[in-house]
């Protein structure tokens, strides 16, 4: 009796050891359950276990079975669904594919537009940048101009300081462009060639002064010899009425001298008739 019921305790340990390890099998990962079955093996009721394991998985058969029953109507459901936007859903792709081949060909007229704007933007702003440039570069030309006009015209001294205020005033502000840096190079040229034909007329100056040296003294002589003369006739004269006949009586004494002495000039008559016209005006 003993026996029977240390029999029946150690199958229902056993039964109890199965069904634990069946429920370690179904909620393990099947990476780690090696170390289950191992134990199933140890054991010496191998085929028991073999036996429950073929029920439970039965009975699990069952359970999907019904489980799809139940849900057939439903899948079978989804299925037309999913046939029905299978259709809608290449309908749409046609509708898509034709929608970006009209607009590929539209947006090519478009893209070459936009090529053609770019291309103007861009030679818009190159063309304000050149004229930028350029009103930077337009007052230094025409101040080399105007020293070119006055180097022409022989005007020395201002074309020294038209040079000098081109030189440092002008030419720092673009000194990064070419033609500027041959005018900088050229400065000392022109400098030296003003040097040159300023002495040139410096000394054609005083060779003509040198062969007219006669003429020039004897007409300064004249004029020094005339002023002593009219200076001796107004301290002569008497001081008597109005300062005015005192001047005029002296001019036309004077006057006389001058016609008994020598021969009156043109030029010596213009002056005396000046003064005698600024007198009447007094």
């Amino acid at each position: 009796m003993e026996r029977v019921k240390m029999a029946e305790a150690e199958s229902l340990e056993t039964a109890a050891e199965h069904e634990r390890i069946l429920r370690e099998i179904e909620s393990t990962d099947t990476a780690c359950i090696g170390p289950t079955l191992r134990s199933v093996y140890d054991g010496e009721e191998h085929g028991r276990f073999m036996e429950k394991l073929e029920t439970r998985i039965r009975n699990h058969d069952r359970e999907i079975e019904k489980m799809c029953n139940f849900h057939y109507q439903g899948f079978v459901d989804s299925i037309t669904e999913l046939l029905k936007v299978r259709g809608e859903a290449q309908k749409l792709k046609n509708q898509v594919t034709d929608t970006n081949r009209k607009l590929q060909h539209e947006g090519k007229e478009l893209v070459i537009a936009m090529e053609e704007l770019k291309q103007c933007r861009l030679q818009q702003r190159n063309i304000s940048a050149t004229v930028d440039k350029l009103m930077l570069c337009l007052p230094v030309l025409e101040m080399y101009s105007k020293l070119r006009d006055q180097m022409k015209t022989k005007r020395h001294y201002p074309a020294l300081k038209t040079l000098e205020h081109l030189e440092h005033t002008y030419l720092p502000q673009v000194s990064h462009y070419r033609f500027c840096k041959v005018m900088v190079d050229n400065i000392p040229k022109l400098r030296e060639e003003i040097k040159d034909v300023s002495m040139s007329d410096l000394k054609d100056f005083l060779e003509s002064i040198r062969k007219h040296s006669d003429k020039i003294g004897e007409t300064a002589m004249k004029q020094a010899q005339q002023q002593r003369n009219l200076d001796n006739i107004i301290l002569q004269q008497p001081r008597i009425g109005s300062k005015r006949k005192s001047k005029k009586e002296a001019y036309t004494i004077f006057d006389t001298e001058i016609e008994s002495t020598s021969p009156k000039s043109e030029q010596d008559s213009g002056i005396l008739d000046v003064e005698d016209e600024e007198d009447d005006e007094e």
